[in-house]
């Protein structure tokens, strides 16, 4: 390094430590994660699995049923295009067929997935309102996307009632 640029690279590395000093975010590409790592930390629901799996893995300990409720975990069914299925926190319901959801590693930011989204639209387009078929925000398009997929229902934080036993 020369001694003309010794000043600047001075300067860069003051700026650099004041800036972070008083809580400037430093420009670091937080690590990528998948839905169920995202789903995992956010959510009371504590199952493990590809995402597909989460619905059977919590028949008994955990409730489970067609209909959103805020901070369910929607569960979307193993196809081709979701070979792993997916899963997505429940935010808000605003109307009987659009929903908010929390969700990571679906839409790509500059090329790449991982990216964890909040508040994304999802319509529910099953021919009996019973939330099986959906469609989904994708950041690209700006809007939700044609395609339809299929969920499995919903995993409900709060675990079911236990049988009552009976003393003799």
């Amino acid at each position: 390094m020369t001694t003309k640029a010794a000043p600047i690279r001075r300067l860069l590395i003051a700026t650099l430590t004041a800036g972070l000093s008083f809580g400037v975010p430093a420009l670091v590409r937080a690590e990528p994660l998948n839905c169920v790592q995202f789903v995992q930390r956010v959510s009371p629901v504590s199952l493990h699995g590809d995402a597909y799996k989460w619905w059977d893995n919590a028949d008994g300990q955990y409730g489970r049923g067609t209909q959103p409720q805020p901070g369910s975990v929607m569960v979307f069914a193993k196809t081709r295009r979701l070979p792993h299925g997916h899963v997505a926190v429940v935010q808000q319901q605003l109307d009987d067929r659009t929903l908010l959801i929390d969700h990571a590693n679906w839409s790509r930011f500059s090329g790449h997935r991982g990216t964890v989204e909040h508040a994304v639209r999802v319509v529910d387009v099953s021919s009996n309102n019973d939330w099986s078929a959906v469609r989904v925000w994708y950041h690209s398009l700006g809007n939700v996307g044609d395609t339809v997929y299929k969920l499995r229902g919903f995993v409900y934080p709060k675990t079911p009632p236990r049988p009552r036993q009976h003393r003799h």
